[in-house]
């Protein structure tokens, strides 16, 4: 069945890694504790191109993310935050002090979107109701709104804080499902998921019975974060990918355009 973004009257959205730029917030934000490696490590910056200091970096934030997450699924994300620079300092045997984890557990609004985000959001606001799905608490959100999300307006934010568990988990989609029942009449087929993580989206997207997902497929085939197709891709169910939200956005248009709506 061909992909009619029509007949949908929500979107759900990731925000970290769909319209935020995750991996390079988190880059940006995690090199300054590599970069206290000694010269001779083989994890200095100095040793490696950027590509591969990413692939480093971000393969262990999403390991030891995955990990608290799952052991204390109610631990708020700035938290989560803290305890992954805290774990990787001690990995690497750097020593680190609390308020450095702690200002990396505050670094999420500082994170960037990505330049096609915003207009295409307003655009997308247009025709659906636009719901967060995230991970993230909600002064983590709030701070991310304001900056770099400003101009950008949702019609509900469900947040990790509000659920009391993290995406992967089920439950994340049925509260997904009931609040946007209770708050837009939707129904369980008119809610779509736009998300470029495979593991947090589109594979639970599937798993609970979603209609097929739209994969925003930020960084193709070279993602650090989310999965990749070779390992997860049949795992998933697609309704379309595009490469940006840029793109999506203009494909829904397109589709009501033609509807002469």
């Amino acid at each position: 069945m061909a992909f009619d973004p029509t007949s949908f009257k929500v979107l759900s959205f990731d925000i970290y890694g769909t319209l935020i730029d995750w991996e390079t917030g988190i880059y940006t934000s995690l090199l300054p504790l590599i970069s206290k490696l000694a010269i001779s490590s083989i994890h200095h910056p100095s040793n490696s191109t950027e590509t591969q200091n990413r692939s480093f970096i971000l393969g262990e934030y999403t390991k030891l993310e995955l990990a608290i997450q799952k052991e204390n699924p109610p631990l708020a994300y700035p938290e989560v935050l803290a305890s992954i620079y805290s774990r990787l300092a001690a990995q690497l045997n750097i020593p680190h002090a609390e308020h450095e984890a702690t200002k990396f557990g505050e670094s999420v609004g500082s994170w960037p979107a990505f330049p096609d985000t915003v207009a295409a959001m307003q655009s997308l606001s247009t025709r659906y109701k636009l719901i967060v799905l995230s991970n993230v608490d909600r002064a983590s959100f709030s701070r991310t709104l304001s900056g770099p999300l400003a101009g950008v307006s949702f019609d509900a934010i469900y947040t990790a804080e509000d659920i009391g568990s993290y995406k992967p988990d089920l439950r994340n989609f049925e509260y997904l499902v009931m609040q946007a029942g209770k708050d837009f009449g939707a129904r369980k087929e008119e809610i779509l998921k736009v998300a470029q993580s495979l593991i947090h989206d589109h594979i639970p997207a599937k798993k609970f019975g979603l209609r097929p997902s739209v994969w925003i497929k930020r960084a193709g085939d070279g993602v650090a974060m989310g999965g990749k197709w070779a390992e997860y891709g049949d795992q998933v169910e697609l309704g379309a990918t595009f490469g940006t939200l840029g793109e999506f956005a203009k494909a829904v248009e397109e589709a009501f355009a033609r509807e002469g709506v």
